[in-house]
């Protein structure tokens, strides 16, 4: 190892740009050989000496020590090592199609992609073939929506023969007005003597988005209903297993809980190995040996941590060397644990402070706030919602950034996070959450009251208690009116224009009270005087 080193060219790359300034470092202390620099650390010579050769990125480890040897300062290290990372993971990232989903569920068309799961899948099929409604349950991050779709879906449509064999299969999920939605979905008694599916996934919207009981019970009651012999409805439930004690409140949905019910259990070691392996394997892509032997140890006693599997696996293909996913390049994404946050504040630190906080409203729009010990749970807006939040360029070039780093998803009409698991895996969102509780709280009952007053023609006359109406008056003073969409905007201002009329009626009868008791004060008075003078007159005679 020489003592001196060819500067790079920093225009071929992330990669070589850091390698370069890595070399220049160690010029800048004396040129110290790679061998002295060994001793002061836990890395050898070989290690330290490829750090700096410009042919892969380092991890943050060794580039961290490095640097130290040279005495250089770390955390100026670490914030250029993070943004290598971040430019070689953009660089890389439009390189084919990725074989991995991130956050987002495996649907009906990446049945090729979904690997480690046939015995569960095999469950399911058996499960819905013998019970007119059954239950798929399992805690958030245990791949439920990915069974259903990708699993079940294709076995269903794979089904040739049979009474039961599928003439529709339909995926739903409740959102906040179930039965309004969805209703018409169902098919009525006896109309339809063909089978078809329906599933209902994500069902614990029913508790989380939909307020209103009767829509709840309606929606329960039309799934549960008994067509008769002819019926063939079949319904599958996505429960979060956390809602499930909810479902038991319910006769109907107990009972399905009870008996017709499935739970996703944790992948064996070699399930895993399979799900790991298998979508690299589909693209021609090898996936090294340690690198799956460190994720399967990772994951094993984590049954929720497979988006974040899923997340780490497709960051560590977008830093991948040739055709082998590595575990250098999984250090470098962030580990199991680091990959989300390190890709959402990657994205966060590219924007701009309007972005940042359009991006922040944008978020805590997707969050719908738990209450009495109910986790945080994420919930779709449509692009209506979001257009008073900014201007509809910077709204679409947040919704953009975001789609692209994979942390949100889009249907065209609405938007949401890609995964539940985002709100405890990136700690700047947790942070936004706690901090504005209360608020979205306010918010989340501002836009269902809104929805609710304009689905019935906004009829004048919006009567708002006063204590909320107070708070979500000085909310709506904090904020200066922005963060509120137009349709919040006049529901709280028709609600404010009932409250005033109501407090002006109430001081005009007040006053006209007032002045009822004192003319019939000042007439009683007067009837008394008269008397008195009458009766001293009747003496005097």
């Amino acid at each position: 190892m020489g003592r001196h080193e060819n500067p790079l060219d920093a225009s071929e790359g992330p990669v070589a740009e850091l390698a370069d300034a890595l070399r220049r470092l160690r010029r800048a202390a004396g040129s110290p050989p790679y061998h002295q620099m060994a001793r002061l650390c836990s890395y050898s010579v070989a290690t330290l000496s490829r750090a700096a050769s410009g042919k892969q990125l380092p991890t943050l480890s060794v580039l961290l020590a490095y640097v130290e040897a040279c005495g250089g300062d770390t955390a100026v290290w670490e914030a250029r090592w993070r943004q290598a990372s971040e430019a070689l993971a953009a660089q890389q990232s439009g390189r084919g199609n990725p074989p991995y989903k991130g956050l987002a569920r495996f649907d009906h068309t990446d049945q090729a992609l979904y690997f480690g799961r046939d015995r569960l899948v095999d469950d399911l099929w058996a499960l819905t073939c013998e019970r007119r409604v059954s239950a798929l349950t399992g805690p958030s991050g245990s791949g439920k929506s990915s069974l259903l779709r990708a699993g079940l879906v294709p076995r269903l449509r794979g089904w040739q023969e049979g009474p039961w064999r599928p003439s529709a299969i339909r995926i739903i999920t409740p959102g906040e007005r179930p039965l309004s939605a969805h209703g018409p979905l169902l098919p009525p008694p006896g109309a339809r003597p063909s089978a078809v599916f329906l599933i209902v996934d994500q069902f614990e919207e029913l508790f989380t988005l939909c307020h209103d009981p009767v829509e709840r019970e309606g929606f329960v009651k039309a799934l549960l209903a008994d067509r008769g012999p002819s019926d063939g409805l079949r319904v599958v439930l996505g429960i979060r297993a956390d809602f499930a004690p909810r479902c038991l409140d319910h006769p109907g949905l107990a009972s399905v809980v009870r008996d017709a019910s499935l739970a996703v259990t944790r992948m064996t070691s070699a399930e895993l190995r399979e799900a790991i392996v298998g979508p690299a394997r589909a693209h021609g892509l090898v996936v090294e040996r340690a690198l799956t032997a460190r994720l399967t140890a990772d994951v094993a006693d984590n049954g929720s941590a497979l988006p974040l599997l899923s997340h780490a696996l497709l960051e560590t293909w977008s830093r991948r060397q040739g055709r082998t996913l590595t575990l250098d390049s999984y250090e470098q994404a962030g580990g199991l644990h680091g990959a989300i946050a390190q890709s959402a504040e990657g994205v966060h630190a590219r924007l701009d402070t309007v972005r940042a906080d359009i991006t922040r409203q944008i978020l805590l729009r997707m969050i719908s706030p738990g209450s009495g010990g109910a986790p945080d749970t994420r919930r779709s807006v449509t692009r209506a919602e979001l257009e008073s939040l900014g201007e509809s360029r910077e709204i679409h070039e947040v919704l953009e950034s975001l789609t692209r780093a994979r942390l949100i998803t889009s249907d065209g009409a609405s938007v949401g996070l890609a995964h539940e698991a985002l709100i405890s895996a990136w700690p700047r969102l947790g942070d936004w959450i706690e901090r504005d509780r209360e608020k979205l709280r306010f918010q989340r009952w501002l836009t269902e009251a809104a929805d609710a007053w304009d689905a019935v023609g906004r009829e004048p006359g919006v009567r708002i208690s006063p204590v909320r109406l107070a708070q979500l008056d000085a909310h709506a003073s904090r904020a200066g009116g922005s963060g509120l969409t137009a349709l919040e905007s006049d529901f709280l201002a028709a609600g404010l224009d009932t409250h005033r009329r109501t407090l002006r009626a109430r001081r005009t009868t007040r006053a006209m009270g007032s002045l009822l008791v004192a003319t019939t004060s000042l007439a009683a008075a007067a009837f008394w005087r008269q008397r008195r003078l009458f009766q001293e007159h009747r003496r005097g005679r």
